[in-house]
């Protein structure tokens, strides 16, 4: 074959392949999309048999959680997928098992869970199906276990019980009082601070103690000697003592910036515990009449008048030798206060007239509610009736059985208020784990990370010890109650050295490690008002107080 034959046979050959490779090529459909596998979904839950959403409050330690797919699951993918830990993030062994031809997987733990702890199960979007399939969206059930239904110490009488509780917060103090000047520290990590108002409830606890035979009555009448003879010489502005002072140097502490003066509630209590203790001192020795003589002369120099700030028909709370009247606080009702007006019109020396208890402390009636909170009826107060101290701190002395005057019978109130409160709690509107007819009790206490006056309109989720129980006069049945559920059922958590801590929240859960004066001494009071009334019947038994109260329209036996 010549030369150009050869270049005309291959240029066809060649020209031949390139449109057959064209017209190949034009007709080839584009690459398809790659194929997503499709997603599946969550489709139920139940925890222990019951569905109530993702979050499960109060379950047994050995649960059975069922968390239902619209595919049945690629079980390779489960261990990697799904996850069971505690709330601080420590996974937890559990065992998986499947229901419903592997739609369902039931999860159980390995090992019993800790009794009130927060858990979480977690499912991620990275779950499989069978058809590889992964999860459209993620589950996450959150679970707190029960309180452990167990007694935590052998039962005892009621009557052993109130006993041991009344010793045990006896030594807040007796042990832990100041060593130099005997006040009550204003709490277990106060240091040197003392508190005045606290003091003066443990001067109450104290002859609470020798009634109950902790102590002696000369040991009880040498510490109280200790704490009047501090008192003498501690810092008083008007002759009403500060809310704070310091144990060894008797100066003012602040309170806070412009509260380091006077403090007209504070210096109440402390009158409240001091002519508690007059009455009960009253042998005929020189030691007795000498701390008799020093209590009068405590109580006569308080220049309750001098508060009116100017003759107003009202007290007021505070004053500062460096800001006067700035903090403007009137004491007005109803509060925890009412004990402030009792002895101001009581005092022999500086007494008020009945307009300024009448205009000041009860606003001409405003102070009146009336209204009707889970069947009861409140007749003082705001909604719902506060916190539970304003039951409480006035009413360690004044025995409010029997007692009224032109806005309400005290007795009613009294025991409304803490009603109001324990239903509020029965009824646990917010959904809170653990509030129960045993478990009830707001008021101002810690909580976590803080303090606050919890009450129906200020629930945090914190229950407060000294709630329900310094209500024991008012309602036995109920407090007792309260007082086994704390002590049998949480008291490896809530019980100490010094009787039960301040505050707990089963919903968090979180129990505080803290003791206040404040809080402990009404316990121990309130509960010898019931078993022997001893503290109030002291206290009205005082000369200047029935006089107070009959001169401010007050109604009563032995008034």
């Amino acid at each position: 074959m010549t030369t150009f034959k050869k270049i005309l046979f291959y240029s066809v050959i060649l020209f031949t392949c390139v449109s057959c490779s064209k017209s190949k090529d034009s007709n080839v459909e584009p690459n398809p999309d790659p194929v997503i596998p499709a997603s599946f979904s969550f489709s139920a839950l139940k925890v222990n048999g019951t569905s109530a959403g993702f979050t499960y409050k109060g379950i047994n330690t050995s649960p059975e959680i069922k968390i239902s797919f619209s595919e049945a699951l690629n079980k390779i993918t489960v261990a990697n997928t799904v996850t069971l830990k505690t709330q601080g993030g420590t996974n937890v062994a559990y065992d998986a098992t499947y229901e419903d031809g592997d739609k369902t997987i039931v999860i159980k733990p390995s090992e019993p869970l800790q009794n009130l702890t927060r858990y979480n199960v977690a499912v991620s979007t990275n779950l499989k199906s069978v058809k590889d399939s992964k999860l459209q969206t993620g589950v996450t059930v959150q679970l707190l276990t029960e309180v452990d239904p167990v007694n935590k110490f052998p039962e005892i009488s009621d009557d052993e019980l109130l006993t041991l509780v009344q010793r045990q917060t006896f030594k807040y103090f007796w042990d832990f009082g100041h060593p130099t000047s005997g006040m009550a520290r204003e709490r277990n990590t106060s240091g040197d601070i003392v508190t005045t108002g606290g003091s003066g409830f443990g001067i109450m606890g104290i002859v609470a103690g020798i009634n109950r035979g902790f102590i002696s009555r000369t040991q009880g009448l040498e510490r109280l000697q200790k704490i009047v003879g501090f008192l003498k010489t501690a810092d008083k502005f008007h002759g009403a003592f500060p809310h704070w002072l310091n144990g060894n140097t008797g100066r003012v502490q602040p309170f806070s910036d412009k509260d380091n003066g006077a403090d007209l509630v504070e210096t109440g209590f402390l009158m409240e515990g001091l002519l508690t203790a007059r009455q009960y001192f009253n042998g005929a020795g020189a030691a007795e009449t000498t701390l008799r003589n020093d209590i009068n002369e405590l109580w006569n120099g308080v220049e309750w008048h001098w508060f009116r700030r100017g003759n107003q028909n009202v007290l007021y709370w505070h004053w500062s030798p460096n800001f006067n009247w700035d903090m403007n606080m009137p004491i007005k009702g109803w509060n925890e206060a009412l004990i402030v007006y009792v002895l101001a019109a009581s005092s022999n020396t500086h007494a008020i007239p009945k307009a300024v208890y009448d205009e000041g402390w009860a606003g001409n009636g405003t102070i009146k509610n009336g209204a009707t909170f889970y069947g009861t009826q409140l007749p003082l107060g705001p909604a719902q009736g506060g916190p539970l101290f304003f039951e409480h701190y006035s009413f360690l002395g004044l025995n409010p059985n029997g007692l009224s005057d032109a806005y309400a019978n005290y007795e009613t109130q009294t025991k409304a208020h803490t009603l109001i409160n324990r239903a509020y709690s029965v009824a646990n509107p917010k959904g809170y784990y653990g509030y129960s007819e045993n478990c009830w009790g707001l008021t101002a206490s810690d909580i976590n990370g803080g303090y606050t006056a919890s009450s129906p309109t200020n629930d945090v989720g914190v229950i407060a010890p000294t709630a329900a129980l310094s209500s024991m006069p008012y309602t036995p049945e109920e407090s007792m109650k309260a007082l086994k559920f704390f002590y049998y059922k949480l008291g490896d958590k809530l019980w100490g050295e010094y009787g039960f801590y301040d505050a707990f929240s089963l919903e968090q859960p979180w129990f505080a490690n803290s003791y206040l004066a404040i809080d402990q001494g009404p316990i121990l009071v309130m509960i010898e008002n019931y078993r022997s009334k001893l503290l109030w019947n002291l206290f009205m038994s005082a000369p200047e107080v029935k006089k107070g109260l009959k001169d401010m329209g007050f109604s009563g036996p032995g008034i």
